[in-house]
């Protein structure tokens, strides 16, 4: 199974942070945030990583190289001139990610779920990691019932930001900027879509705030 970092954000809500540093280079732990995924990702076995390059994407290569300092490949996808979104970048970078289920996680969270997990995951379009509502999303996503997600429901969670899809969830997709949210909730309808709950450690870095929530953390540890 491959990887991909979801890298190209713009990080708007982190200005002016962001107009010189891109989002996933920004340090919390003593490390780039992306950093802290990379190794993750070598410790639970990952090999081949993609990585999708946006705004300032120039500077990750820069500071990460081939990724053999971590005992990866890393494999570059360019998103030019704009960013393309979620849906968009995974589907450009779908070449780079061979024909089975892959693991994404987004650049710009922080956590301490262990993604060895996933690697055993029966994915036949999409499997998201689901957390506890935090402050800023407090209606959650979507609902998590006998490991299936659906658009509505009781009790719903947020989505992590953490997830494994099957190229078969992009068939149809043409190149351009989308978001995968219209994806999955088509998939969801079709009983599709699987989750799983995780209560650990996870922080979004979406803002000023949450940035340095992340950054008072006492303790990062893969459960």
């Amino acid at each position: 199974m491959r990887a991909m970092i979801l890298a190209a954000g713009r990080g708007e809500r982190l200005r002016p942070l962001t107009d010189r540093t891109p989002k996933p280079l920004i340090e919390v732990g003593g490390k780039p945030l992306i950093v802290h995924h990379i190794e993750a990702l070598a410790d639970a076995g990952f090999r081949e990583i993609v990585i999708n390059q946006g705004h300032l994407g120039e500077q990750l290569p820069m500071v990460l190289g081939d990724g053999g300092r971590w005992g990866v490949n890393i494999h570059w996808s360019v998103e030019k001139p704009e960013p393309l979104e979620t849906g968009g970048g995974i589907f450009q970078a779908l070449p780079l990610l061979g024909p089975g289920p892959f693991l994404t996680v987004n650049g710009d969270i922080r956590t301490g779920y262990a993604f060895a997990r996933l690697r055993a995951v029966k994915c036949d379009h999409a499997h998201l990691v689901m957390v506890p509502n935090p402050a800023h999303n407090p209606d959650g996503d979507f609902a998590l019932r006998h490991a299936r997600l659906s658009e509505d429901g009781p009790d719903k969670l947020t989505y992590s930001g953490i997830a494994v899809y099957h190229p078969r969830l992009f068939e149809g997709c043409s190149p351009g900027k989308f978001s995968m949210v219209p994806l999955l909730r088509r998939a969801m309808r079709e009983h599709f879509v699987t989750g799983e709950r995780y209560d650990g450690p996870w922080n979004d870095i979406g803002s000023p705030e949450r940035l340095e929530q992340a950054r008072r953390a006492e303790l990062w540890a893969d459960e």
